[in-house]
């Protein structure tokens, strides 16, 4: 196998590595924030609230990510009335779905962080003369955040290697380009590079997370 041939194959795989960036990127800064959101709804005292947020964290994580995005991508355009108007471009779709799906699994993650803090603190800081809101922000928060960070590099990790699933929806990505050239030259090597290339994506993601979670212990 020519260093040439080595050469020609990964240049287009880089490229689709890029839009598997783009929608890692996309989908961890969306779908952290919204499942904090989510979580706020879930610990809330409405009734409503509370039950449509643990309604949609038991569905999106209850079902597959791939049926997800296959009915994000082709079944809401069959809905009737609607459909028409949920029309959208594969990748657009992919990044919806993603965002859905791991905001619910950041919500549990950012839940089992409040869990872990003692109730005490809340009393405590009452005592010291700050408001609810000072508490939640300055004293709370910040721990769940650290207790949390372990599971959300999993998760981030995870989703790296699950961006794989733009494959079946057709969006030219990474994985679609070692394929493609699979098929056309009857070798298994497009296969080795595409992996390598997940393994230093996913190296660079677990140094990131490990150096935020040493800056996190000595703050």
């Amino acid at each position: 196998m020519s260093v040439d041939y080595i050469i020609s194959i990964t240049k287009p795989m880089l490229e689709g590595a890029q839009m598997t960036v783009l929608l890692f990127l996309i989908a961890i800064l969306v779908s952290i924030p919204l499942g904090f959101i989510i979580t706020l709804m879930a610990g809330s005292g409405n009734k409503g609230l509370a039950g449509f947020a643990n309604t949609y964290i038991y569905v999106m994580r209850g079902t597959p990510l791939l049926l997800q995005l296959l009915f994000i991508c082709f079944g809401l355009p069959l809905l009737p009335v609607v459909g028409e108007y949920l029309v959208m471009d594969r990748f657009v779709a992919a990044c919806v779905g993603f965002v859905l799906n791991y905001a619910a699994y950041f919500a549990e993650i950012f839940r089992g962080g409040l869990l872990a803090i003692d109730k005490g603190q809340y009393e405590a800081a009452q005592v010291l003369g700050f408001s609810k809101w000072q508490a939640t922000t300055k004293i709370i928060l910040p721990q769940m955040f650290r207790v949390a960070l372990p599971a959300v590099a999993n998760e981030s990790i995870t989703l790296v290697k699950d961006t794989a699933l733009l494959y079946a929806v057709a969006v030219p990505e990474l994985l679609h380009f070692a394929q493609t050239a699979v098929n056309r030259d009857f070798t298994i090597v497009p296969f080795f590079i595409a992996g390598v290339i997940y393994l230093l994506m996913t190296l660079l993601l677990t140094l990131f997370f490990k150096w935020l979670e040493k800056r996190f212990k000595f703050e």
